[in-house]
């Protein structure tokens, strides 16, 4: 029986093991392509080299969209964070049906086709002349954000003892005081991957991105679809790269600050 067992063990580590080297394959021929000299896109690299990405350093088009998904990355995350807390807080006050509802109102923007919401944003925000800002694309990755960071964040509070928080305010701490010094490092590891999560997200977002940006506020994603129109650039897969790079740093950073077993637990 014990052997039956082992085999057993065995054979879900091995299902387990290919999974998860058919997710990860993609991705290592992106990085591959990145370092061969060559003008196409080869795999496995004949010719290692960093050729394109200085290319890319020489690319004023490639920074600034670069430059340009960093920057709405930064502001949505920001936002929803800050929206999706506050919505989790407050529903603190409410349960039953009224509480499931609220939810469902909160996950909605996740069932509408992104297509729809970018139709609907590229009116709305050409009434008011926003078309192609910043604020248009950090407002829209935001509608699909926020139902992330509020869920996160919903486990995060639910697995967080709110009697310190009462404590803490009848010892006479403002609720602002409150929640930064006695519930926020108790849920560290929730605003992490929450922050992290909205980052992601409005990192690889294209739909969206691809109606409401212009010339000068172009992200990766939306280079990058206008770039293999015409063929395909290592230009394409140099800065994927460096976004993977950069998310992987994110995701060990969140792990130093919040703890690995915490980001595993707590969300």
């Amino acid at each position: 029986m014990s052997s039956v067992r082992a085999v057993r063990g065995w054979l879900a580590r091995g299902v387990v093991a290919a999974l998860f080297g058919l997710l990860v394959s993609p991705l290592v021929i992106v990085v591959a392509t990145a370092f061969d000299a060559s003008s196409a896109v080869v795999f496995p690299p004949t010719d290692p080299s960093l050729r394109w990405f200085g290319e890319l350093l020489a690319s004023p088009t490639w920074l600034r969209s670069l430059a340009n998904s960093l920057v709405v990355a930064t502001g949505t995350s920001a936002l929803s964070m800050a929206v999706g807390t506050t919505a989790a807080l407050g529903l603190r006050g409410y349960d039953g049906r009224l509480r499931r509802g609220l939810v469902g109102l909160a996950l909605l923007p996740l069932l509408v086709p992104g297509v729809v919401i970018a139709v609907t944003l590229l009116t709305f925000f050409s009434a008011f002349g926003l078309q192609q800002s910043y604020l248009a694309l950090v407002l829209a990755h935001s509608l699909w954000a926020t139902p992330l960071t509020f869920s996160v964040m919903q486990s995060a509070f639910a697995r967080f003892d709110w009697a310190l928080h009462e404590a803490a305010l009848d010892l006479g701490a403002s609720r602002l005081t409150a929640f930064r010094t006695v519930v926020a490092p108790e849920v560290r590891a929730g605003l992490a991957v929450g922050a992290l999560v909205a980052f992601i997200v409005s990192l690889q977002e294209f739909v969206m991105a691809l109606f409401l940006s212009g010339p000068e506020t172009r992200t990766v994603p939306v280079q990058a679809w206008n770039s293999l129109r015409q063929s395909l650039d290592p230009l394409v897969s140099v800065v994927s790269t460096i976004l993977l790079a950069a998310v992987v740093l994110l995701v060990l950073l969140a792990g130093g600050l919040a703890g690995l077993d915490r980001l595993a637990t707590d969300t």
